[in-house]
């Protein structure tokens, strides 16, 4: 197997779920553990400035070896080291599925999970090559250890290359993306790179620039509980409340339901009794306006359900949590066009696609740092059924080296 499998096999066995209820940085004490053993690799592979900090950001250099007359962009690449809370990533367990023949593949037997391309039919795009899965009992970590795994293999390969001309490079891996902390405290002016890219794209060929503008709404509902056989006219309840809520807003605008450019209203979770009940929602849409009115419809909606009742039962607090990087990639699109020309030079169709999400480099683009997003190969993140071709890591291999080597041909 190449290098890049070897080492997205071993990464994965890390558990570095981040947690969105703790209060510390990073999130969980595992992508600490993690960051250190990926900062011993980067030393010993012979990268330079390896640092990484006490709140678990480690970023190296790649030393340019162009000579010192002549100057060309510094370009950054980025993965996060954590993976999602949506599904456990403990004692992760791989699958090594050689030359796939198209049909199902049965992940747990026991428990009767299986990848289908009844369900996933892109796995017919991989007939005949090698697949990496999980054993049905957790996700898999491909978001983002595989692009941890490309990058690192792309560095090594270019130090033990160096016909390969390139200029200064720079990488950093990043905690607690899958929370949307990722960017927090990201040290731009220590990263001292001109632009960048995350590699925590899905399948082969996806190169990103737009992504969602989101924000996040926590509904706090009180209710009035008394015993029921004498609640006439007392009882007020929550769960009741919440649930009306619920239905004010469009069904048909969530994501089970749209696609492409399209927004949405996603309840993520309730809990609640009859006398509090707590929502929380994620809002979502591409364009600004639009993205505006999607908040404003919610205060709107809970405005209108206070005034119905005795008094403000429910509070609701909205907080912006990232936006938009076309509007700044679209001012630097060199790097759009870079990224492009070496996928075509290496024999990959570009997907240009929107991010229905948002990526370390959606903040890092208006913190001044420009960051597409390239892919990794995987499919199907933060649950059980998630998979990646190797050939797709090794060819996220080879775009980053490209991208170097591109960059290096700058500025001569």
């Amino acid at each position: 197997m190449s290098k890049v499998v070897e080492r997205f096999l071993k990464y994965v066995t890390y558990n570095t779920q981040s947690d969105e209820e703790s209060s510390t940085v990073p999130s969980t004490e595992g992508q600490l553990v993690f960051a250190r053993a990926l900062k011993e690799e980067l030393e010993a592979i012979g990268l330079k400035e390896v640092s990484l900090d006490e709140k678990g950001y480690l970023m190296a250099t790649l030393e340019s070896n162009l000579g010192e007359d002549k100057e060309v962009p510094t370009i950054g690449f980025i993965a996060h080291m954590d993976t999602s809370p949506d599904m456990s990533g403990e004692n992760v367990k791989t699958q090594l599925i050689k030359n796939y023949d198209g049909g199902d593949i049965v992940l747990n037997e026991e428990e009767g999970i299986i990848l289908s391309p009844l369900d996933f039919p892109e796995l017919k795009d991989y007939v005949g090559r090698d697949i990496i899965t999980t054993d049905g009992t957790t996700l898999l970590g491909a978001d983002d250890k595989a692009g941890i795994a490309e990058i690192i293999t792309a560095m090594e390969y270019l130090l033990e290359n160096p016909e390969i001309k390139h200029g200064r490079i720079r990488i950093g891996f990043t905690p607690d993306e899958e929370i949307g902390r990722g960017a927090d405290f990201f040290d731009v002016k220590k990263f001292a790179a001109d632009l960048a890219y995350t590699v925590d794209g899905g399948p082969l060929g996806e190169l990103e620039y737009e992504n969602f503008n989101a924000a996040a709404a926590r509904i706090s509902i009180k209710g009035t509980s008394v015993h029921p056989g004498t609640a006439k006219g007392k009882m007020v309840n929550s769960l009741l409340i919440a649930s009306e809520l619920i239905n004010k807003l469009p069904a048909e605008e969530t994501p089970a339901e749209t696609e492409g450019y399209e927004g949405f209203y996603h309840l993520v979770s309730v809990k609640g009794n009859v006398e509090e009940t707590k929502l929380y929602y994620i809002i979502r849409d591409f364009d600004k306006i639009n993205f505006i009115k999607r908040k404003t419809n919610l205060e709107e909606i809970v405005q209108d359900l206070n005034k119905k009742y005795d008094r403000a039962r429910i509070q609701l607090k909205i907080t912006d949590q990232y936006y938009n990087m076309k509007e700044i990639i679209e001012n630097n699109k060199e790097i759009i066009d870079t990224a492009y020309q070496a996928m075509e030079e290496i024999g990959i169709r570009p997907l240009i696609t929107p991010i229905r999400g948002g990526t370390d480099g959606a903040r890092l683009s208006y913190m001044g740092l420009p960051t597409p997003n390239i892919f990794t190969g995987g499919h199907n993140f933060h649950g059980k059924y998630e998979f990646i071709p190797v050939f797709a890591m090794e060819k996220a291999v080879e775009l980053i080296v490209k991208i170097a080597e591109l960059y290096g041909q700058k500025g001569r």
